[in-house]
């Protein structure tokens, strides 16, 4: 990937001792050409890693025994995969909704009690402009790229905790996936 992804938040996710975490279960959406950029990392860097992804309502990457993310590093508290990892997980502390009934997606950041990110973004309305652009490429990219059943599953998963932030008109090929 040729654009550099959010590496300025990492020490602050490093940091994090809330008992909410990012990278317990969670379950970010995979999309097929991310499985692709992930996989093909893992073996660029050769980062020990198998069998690295689950399948239940949607692909996601699989979690260990404690159910933590397969790429999270518990000692580092860093991601193993933090220049390809998941769109969601680039987005975050923003995240996203869909609404049918006004063909909207929705844009919204987490409380800073459950995510020390928030807090430092949101305080920061410069900051808070770039990283939403940012979190609004990586999130459309992966709703373009779902189908509609992965999607639908996605969108089911309840963001507890945000504050909405901002709104933009769907295409009409995603409304028409989640319509079916």
């Amino acid at each position: 990937m040729s654009r550099k992804r959010q590496t300025n938040f990492f020490t602050v996710c490093s940091r994090c001792k809330t008992s909410y975490s990012c990278c317990h279960g969670t379950r970010p959406p995979i999309s097929n050409e991310r499985k692709e950029i992930v996989e093909a990392y893992l073996k660029k860097e050769k980062i020990p890693v198998t069998a690295a992804f689950a399948r239940e309502e949607y692909v996601f990457p699989r979690e260990n025994v404690e159910g933590y993310c397969i790429f999270h590093d518990v000692k580092t508290r860093k991601c193993q995969i933090h220049a390809v990892k998941p769109e969601t997980c680039v987005a975050g502390p923003i995240t996203f909704d869909i609404n049918l009934k006004t063909a909207k997606i929705e844009w919204f950041v987490k409380m800073d009690k459950i995510c020390p990110l928030a807090g430092v973004v949101y305080a920061d309305k410069e900051l808070l402009r770039k990283h939403l652009e940012s979190a609004k490429r990586e999130v459309l990219r992966l709703v373009n790229e779902l189908d509609g059943i992965a999607l639908k599953n996605v969108l089911g998963k309840d963001e507890p905790e945000t504050s909405k932030i901002d709104e933009n008109n769907i295409g009409k090929d995603v409304l028409d996936k989640l319509t079916q």
